[in-house]
């Protein structure tokens, strides 16, 4: 890579670092910059889950107060993000390349329409705290699974599924739901990560400038989430998105 090419990895690090703490889909933002470095599409989405580990774990530290009574939940939740993470890890592996080509645009689009469809999400997860509290049951172990096999194999708009399903399933503040929501998601990328490592290629310049950006922009997006203007990230987020589909079909 060029000074330059470095300098952009760095940067769509922080961005998709910042965004994955605040809202999820970070990846819309750091996946179609390394394409357009010219690493090939799989390579570019294991190195990318690789290089925002790093980011959802400063966002989760970033998030310690929201999490202090929560790890039972956590660990619970854990074990169906853990064992999804795998089994999307060797989805990815098993399927051939072309497959991949076909099927993460694809993925790309629902990622968009689930970001833009938030707002409507988050007035139906309102709606629905009034009840009395639910604690992790079959049904919300399933989702965190499902949404794990998603991550394990790309990952955009992971964060929006946990939070969709666990405040659909939970009685609690989003804000709190957001502090599991990137624990979750840390622990997909690292399980599906080090599968990788064991038998694909990484690119880990791409690994190393990502998780860089990344551990700063989760401090940021933990620390100022809450005062960014939604409309504003998932505006963002969109256009990025439209531009990876770009890439991957011309």
């Amino acid at each position: 890579m060029t000074g330059l090419e470095m300098l952009s990895v760095a940067l769509a690090g922080v961005l998709a670092g910042g965004i994955n703490v605040v809202v999820g889909s970070g990846t819309l933002v750091s996946f179609p910059v390394l394409l357009a470095v010219g690493y090939p599409p799989v390579i570019a989405n294991i190195s990318n889950g690789l290089g925002l580990v790093p980011g959802s774990v400063s966002g989760a530290i970033g998030y310690r107060r929201e999490l202090a009574d929560q790890w039972p939940r956590v660990l619970r939740l854990g074990v169906g993000s853990l064992l999804g993470g795998i089994t999307g890890a060797v989805l990815l592996l098993v399927l051939p390349p072309e497959a991949f080509e076909m099927i993460v645009p694809v993925l790309i689009v629902v990622a968009i329409v689930l970001v833009v469809l938030q707002p409507k999400l988050a007035k139906r997860l309102a709606a629905r705290r009034s009840g009395a509290r639910v604690d992790v049951g079959p049904v919300l172990l399933f989702a965190a699974f499902g949404t794990g096999v998603y991550g394990g194999y790309f990952g955009a708009a992971q964060g929006v599924l946990l939070l969709a399903f666990m405040g659909v399933l939970l009685d609690e503040s989003l804000q709190r739901l957001n502090g599991v929501k990137n624990v979750l998601a840390a622990l997909v990328n690292l399980v599906s990560g080090l599968v990788f490592v064991l038998v694909a290629d990484v690119a880990w310049e791409a690994v190393g400038l990502l998780a860089a950006g990344s551990i700063v922009g989760g401090m940021i997006g933990a620390k100022i989430g809450r005062k960014l203007s939604p409309t504003v990230l998932r505006a963002v987020i969109v256009l990025v998105g439209l531009a990876a589909l770009g890439q991957l079909l011309f």
